[in-house]
């Protein structure tokens, strides 16, 4: 039987990661493209492309560059979260699925046409935002809002 999924967790914290696999957190991120790489070449050995996705959170500030890293695998479905919102029930302070506002302006950037209009996603983020009283973790919101403003 072949698996469902293939999941890779790293420590959520440097104590952690140092006293557990002697390394920060950073490098046994870089640890892992490997065995990432690895992962996806065997599971597209048995699962087409529509059937493979990516989700990253974004606690270390890299779901934006893995989230590339499987675009230029073929990946192209993706768990997203408006405004970033969100977090991991299983590490505190952990943040949500990286940002959908900063994945759609990557991938508008890189000529893609998501179907996606920016603007109304960003006031759609910005509205949920408010409304449950939390920051935008969106860097693209907070850059494209901030500009709206001067």
């Amino acid at each position: 039987d072949l698996p469902d999924e293939i999941v890779v967790f790293g420590a959520a914290s440097e104590a952690f990661s140092q006293k557990n696999i002697n390394c920060a957190i950073a490098e046994s991120i870089e640890r892992f493209a490997p065995v990432v790489q690895a992962a996806i070449e065997a599971t597209l050995k048995h699962y087409a492309i529509d059937d493979v996705s990516g989700h990253f959170h974004d606690t270390y500030g890299q779901a934006l560059a893995n989230t590339l890293a499987a675009l230029e695998l073929g990946v192209w479905q993706y768990d997203t979260s408006v405004a970033g919102l969100g977090g991991c029930p299983y590490a505190k302070g952990a943040t949500g699925n990286v940002a959908t506002e900063d994945v759609v302006y990557m991938l508008h950037g890189l000529g893609l046409d998501t179907g996606i209009d920016l603007d109304k996603l960003i006031d759609a983020g910005q509205y949920i935002s408010d409304f449950l009283q939390r920051p935008s973790n969106s860097r693209v919101a907070k850059a494209l809002l901030t500009k709206r403003a001067s």
